[in-house]
C-alpha cells in the first residue's frame, strides 16, 4: 500500500519539480518557518521532503553564528555552536548533515556527496564569502537556492560577488582582521583570520523582479508563506553584471539610478540566460 504523501511534501514537492531542479542538483535553503509551524509543518518533515527531492544529490543550509561568535567570545566549535539563522538550520545540522564548513561566522551545513568537497575550505580566507566558501565552489555545479519565508534580503551568495568586485567595499580593511580558534568535528582547532562584513544598506531584494521578468526566479506562497526559488548561476550572473557595471550595485540607491543600471547589467547577459 502507498503511504500517503506528508503535507509537507505536498507544499515543497511540487515547487522544486516545476522549476525542474534535477534530483541530482546541488539545493541551498534559507528559511524562516515560524508560520508554517504554526500550521502544523514540521522541520524534519520539510528536511526530509527537500532530501527526497535530492536524493542522488545535496543539501546546504546556512548555519551562521555571526551574533553569538563574537572577538569578545571568539571560540566557534562544529559539533555543538548552534546555528542562529532558524530552527530548519538547527534541526538539519543537528540530525542530518553529514559536515559543516569551518568558519566562525558563515558556515554551511551539508548532506549528500558534494558536502565534503563545498564545505571543505571556507576557512583558508579571511573574508565570510570568499570563492573557497561553499558559495564560491558551488559555481561549478548545477546548484539552486530555494528562500522559504526570506527572500534575497537573506541570500549569502550575493556576498560572492560583492567580495569578488569591490572587497575594499563591502569587507572591513585588514588593519580590523580577526582571530577565531575553530574546533572541527574531530578535534583539530583551526586558527581563523577572519574580516567581518561591515554594516551597510543593503538591497539584495532589488534583484528579484529581473530575475523574474525573465523566468529565472519564481515566488508563490505556501499556506500564507512566501518562497522563492532560482538557479545560483542565473543569480549569480545578474549580480556580478550589476556589480561590474557599478560596485556599489548592491546597496539602496535612489530608484531611477538604480533601475537604469539594473536594466543595462541585465541586458548584457539575456542572451546567455537559460
Amino acid at each position: 500500500m502507498k503511504t500517503a504523501q506528508s503535507m509537507e511534501s505536498a507544499a515543497l514537492l511540487p515547487i522544486l519539480q516545476r522549476f525542474r531542479v534535477p534530483r541530482d542538483a546541488v539545493l541551498v535553503v534559507h528559511s524562516a518557518i515560524g508560520s508554517l509551524s504554526r500550521q502544523g509543518f514540521r522541520a524534519d518533515a520539510m528536511i526530509e521532503a527537500l532530501l527526497e527531492h535530492v536524493a542522488d544529490g545535496s543539501l546546504f543550509m546556512p548555519t551562521m553564528t555571526w551574533r553569538t561568535v563574537t572577538v569578545a567570545h571568539p571560540f566557534w566549535d562544529e559539533m555543538t555552536t548552534p546555528s542562529h539563522t532558524g530552527v530548519l538550520t538547527e534541526i538539519f545540522r543537528t540530525r542530518y548533515a553529514v559536515s559543516r564548513s569551518i568558519h566562525p561566522t558563515h558556515s554551511v551545513a551539508g548532506w549528500g556527496p558534494a558536502a565534503p568537497l563545498l564545505l571543505s575550505r571556507h576557512h583558508v580566507e579571511s573574508t565570510p564569502v570568499s570563492s573557497n566558501s561553499p558559495y564560491g565552489l558551488m559555481r561549478d555545479y548545477d546548484a539552486y537556492v530555494l528562500m522559504i519565508g526570506v527572500g534575497l534580503e537573506c541570500c549569502t551568495a550575493i556576498h560572492l560577488p560583492e567580495e569578488t568586485v569591490n572587497v575594499a567595499l563591502y569587507v572591513k580593511p585588514p588593519e580590523e582582521i580577526e582571530l577565531y580558534q575553530c574546533r572541527d568535528r574531530h578535534g583539530v582547532v583551526h586558527a581563523v583570520h577572519m574580516r567581518r562584513h561591515p554594516r551597510l544598506d543593503r538591497d539584495f531584494p532589488q534583484f528579484s523582479h529581473p530575475l523574474a521578468a525573465r523566468g529565472l526566479l519564481e515566488t508563490g506562497v505556501i499556506k500564507g508563506c512566501p518562497y522563492s526559488i532560482v538557479a545560483l548561476r542565473d543569480l549569480l550572473r545578474h549580480v556580478f553584471a550589476a556589480l561590474i557595471e557599478n560596485p556599489r550595485a548592491t546597496l539602496r540607491q535612489p530608484t531611477d539610478r538604480r533601475a537604469g543600471e539594473m536594466e543595462k547589467a541585465v541586458a548584457h547577459f539575456s542572451d546567455q540566460e537559460r
